[in-house]
């Protein structure tokens, strides 16, 4: 295709779609996962793919709607995703982007990129300038809040689920000796040769989370991820010069400018951006220059199925964090072997729904 595929349609479907695993963090619980798949129609006959977390299920009309106020805006365009993010900056100027807007925007460019990959016959990994290597994966599809004395089974259950070497833990129990307990229980079971992260989803105040990260630092984890607050980079920054083990977070950053304010207050060791919150592809490209810029290692949040293909071209590329959440509806999910994401070798993000699966959970 020597010419720019022209956009027919956006379209914006709300779904819920149960979890395997319910998700039960420090922050609260998840009772299914509300996703809302976007899908880009070209006049030449393709479809672009993705979809968005919208964390509850009350956030889905509101993204569905931006989603389609965006594709009034892109009706008839070419699909060329950096001239796409342009013209809806440019618009939404005065609203601005974060919250459900950037989702809706991160959306859209995500699908863009999935169609000229498809019309260059191409995965996504391929178009990009990769190659379809392993990429390291840890499997996050469990360990949420729990009794201590289930945590080990689980782990268990997790690392043979894809020949896993990495898992995470999510901890902040009122009870900080519970965490530790946490940690020790399933450390005890898997081994030295296992990866254990460490997940506070942003539970602590910064005192507490030296102290409590004190507490781990002798426990061979290998981060601890987000303890307090995600905008609060003082705070992070303080965390991270106190504490042995490495500091993880990052996938609250809104775009590539918040990104750049976080590394100049040093306020993590590593950093995993969220594909939907930083930009979608158009915002990741953006982010792998900065962060290899500031030698910084670069892990995913969330949407495996993006994530490989983007980290497959990120310099720093680090760990692709593994959920399962919408295997559910993709006709073809991807696939871990020997603990790594196996990129898809066909044309595009390798994503198509399975639409009776999508009927079932459909949000009527």
């Amino acid at each position: 295709m020597t010419t720019a595929p022209t956009i027919r349609s956006i379209r914006a479907r709300p779904v819920q779609v149960p979890f395997k695993r319910p998700p039960l963090s420090a922050s609260g619980a998840l009772p299914s996962a509300a996703l809302v798949l976007v899908d880009l129609e070209t006049r030449e006959g393709l479809t672009g793919r993705s979809y968005l977390f919208a964390f509850a299920p009350w956030a889905l009309e509101p993204i569905v709607g931006c989603v389609e106020a965006m594709s009034d805006i892109l009706m008839g365009g070419a699909v060329a995703p950096f001239a796409i993010e342009a013209k809806l900056r440019k618009q939404l100027t005065l609203l601005d982007t974060p919250g459900l807007v950037g989702l809706a925007l991160a959306g859209v460019d995500m699908c863009a990129w999935d169609v000229l990959a498809q019309a260059a016959g191409l995965p996504l990994a391929k178009l990009l300038g990769g190659e379809l290597k392993p990429i390291r994966a840890y499997n996050s599809c469990g360990l949420w809040i729990q009794p201590v004395e289930r945590l080990a089974d689980e782990a268990e259950a997790l690392i043979a689920e894809g020949g896993f070497s990495a898992i995470k833990l999510r901890v902040g129990r009122d009870d900080p000796a519970q965490d530790l307990a946490a940690v020790r229980a399933v450390k005890k079971r898997v081994g030295e040769t296992i990866t254990l992260m460490v997940d506070y989803n942003q539970r602590l105040t910064v005192n507490e989370a030296i102290v409590r990260g004190r507490m781990l630092d002798g426990e061979g984890l290998y981060w601890i991820e987000e303890p307090v607050r995600h905008d609060d980079y003082a705070g992070c920054a303080r965390i991270a010069a106190e504490l042995r083990t490495p500091l993880q977070t990052g996938e609250n950053l809104v775009d590539t400018f918040e990104l750049i304010n976080a590394l100049e207050a040093r306020a993590m060791d590593y950093v995993m951006p969220d594909l939907q919150r930083i930009g979608g592809v158009t915002g990741w490209l953006r982010a792998a220059a900065i962060t290899q810029a500031y030698g910084m290692e670069t892990s995913s949040h969330l949407f495996p199925e993006y994530s490989a293909h983007l980290l497959a071209v990120t310099p720093t590329s680090h760990w692709l964090e593994y959920m399962d959440w919408a295997t559910a509806i993709v006709a073809e999910p991807l696939q871990i072997e020997d603990g790594h994401a196996v990129i898809p070798d066909r044309p595009g993000s390798g994503i198509t729904w399975n639409e009776d699966a999508v009927k079932r959970y459909a949000v009527k």
